[in-house]
């Protein structure tokens, strides 16, 4: 039998049968295999006591859009200009704690809304995104804290973060233990590991049943307690189940060296930086909060003051000049945090900044000013409109700005808090 199939012909169609080689050079094989995972987002909040110095932080309010003065509190950032934005008309309508600029600073609960307590909280921002995106990582989100003898100008809580019913989640308080945390060694067998796990989860067993019988003849009141309890124990069945499926992992190699266990003010907020940029480089989280050092910046500044008479600054007093010098160190932090998440490559040639949203602020202005609070967004990962100075009707929530980045991001929420809706100014 003639066939009019021709050597050319033959060859196509064998071209499905024989592989072709991987021809890097001229990308046969991105072409081949299958693509590549983007990177994931990552969302971190960096939360400070006391505030700023409004005259000198805040870009004027007449001088919105993106050609607005840089000024003197702002200005060690100016490379980054463009990258960065200051959103200003915003507030917590519940906030009364002229104290406490982190306790309601991601969440806008009111103190007073669970009826017969003195305080009440509710989830904070970044715990909406580790709901999501902590199921793929060994660490469902990262806080970070100072040493809790430096809460000063914080108020209440563990750290920036606060779960479902409002309770305060714990943090690491220093770079060192950060470190270990993330990167060091565990020598111990994971046979051994294994044992303790179970023997945890005998005794949560055993405490589970003598509350159930306890339970039986308990007012309304105790009830409720006991139940407040009951989830407790939940939450802690929750991380022992996220330490066993992590156990045969290996941690990550560390990007950094271990860092100085003395390090203070300054020195440990750019260590902490360092290593939120390795954490979310390595994929250990991506959620991050970080409640910095108030009395410990100044003291490494030099700076005459504590952080409180520093906040009631008198202009061209002393308590001025230190409220000032912090200003710029935390800028001078915040450029640098940047410059290194910009300087972080991915696997596909992108940056970490690419992907990564993060805000930086507090619940107080200054003073005891608890209206438009400084709010410093920054990070290419939501889509965001950077490079503003972005003046919204005075009184818009605070979570609504929360909300445009979560929902930038891709976190499934219609509602934060007392939101109305997210800031359409802010998106690109």
């Amino acid at each position: 039998m003639k066939s009019d199939i021709n050597r050319r012909t033959f060859l196509r169609g064998a071209g499905a049968m024989i592989a072709l080689p991987a021809l890097e050079s001229i990308g046969f094989r991105r072409f081949l295999s299958a693509a590549p995972k983007l990177p994931p987002k990552r969302i971190m909040f960096m939360g400070i006591g006391y505030g700023v110095t409004s005259q000198t932080w805040f870009p004027d309010l007449e001088d919105a859009g993106p050609n607005y003065k840089l000024p003197e509190g702002l200005k060690p950032l100016a490379r980054h200009k463009k990258d960065f934005t200051i959103v200003q008309g915003c507030k917590h309508k519940f906030s009364r704690e002229a104290h406490w600029g982190s306790t309601f600073w991601l969440t806008g609960a009111n103190k007073y809304g669970t009826p017969g307590q003195s305080f009440s909280n509710t989830i904070s921002a970044d715990q909406l995104a580790a709901a999501q995106f902590g199921k793929h990582t060994r660490y469902t989100s990262i806080q970070l804290s100072a040493d809790a003898k430096d809460r000063n100008g914080h108020g209440p809580g563990n750290s920036l973060a606060w779960d479902q019913r409002g309770k305060p989640l714990s943090a690491w308080s220093s770079p060192l233990q950060t470190y270990m945390k993330l990167f060091g060694s565990n020598d111990m067998p994971i046979a051994q590991r294994r044992a303790l796990l179970a023997e945890e989860r005998s005794v949560l067993d055993s405490v589970m049943i003598e509350a159930k019988d306890m339970q039986r003849a308990l007012t309304r009141s105790d009830t409720d307690k006991l139940d407040e309890y009951f989830q407790s124990i939940r939450d802690i069945e929750t991380r022992l189940s996220k330490a066993e499926q992590w156990m045969d992992v290996p941690k990550s190699k560390s990007p950094l060296n271990q860092p100085d266990k003395a390090l203070v003010g300054r020195s440990e907020i750019e260590m902490m930086y360092k290593l939120m940029v390795a954490a979310i480089q390595t994929d250990n989280t991506r959620v991050i909060t970080y409640r910095e050092p108030g009395s410990g910046l100044l003291r490494s500044l030099g700076a005459g003051g504590n952080p409180h008479n520093v906040s009631h600054y008198r202009p061209g007093g002393e308590t001025e000049v230190s409220s000032k010098l912090r200003d710029k160190a935390h800028s001078e932090l915040l450029a640098g945090l940047i410059d290194k998440l910009k300087a972080t490559r991915e696997v596909d040639g992108s940056s970490l900044f690419d992907h990564t949203v993060m805000a930086f602020g507090s619940n107080i202005r200054s003073i005891h000013y608890l209206n438009n609070p400084p709010t410093l967004i920054s990070g290419g990962g939501a889509n965001l409109k950077l490079g503003h100075n972005l003046v919204l009707n005075e009184g818009t929530p605070l979570n609504n700005v929360w909300l445009t980045m979560l929902q930038g991001i891709g976190v499934n929420a219609e509602k934060h808090g007392d939101s109305t809706g997210i800031v359409s100014e802010l998106t690109a």
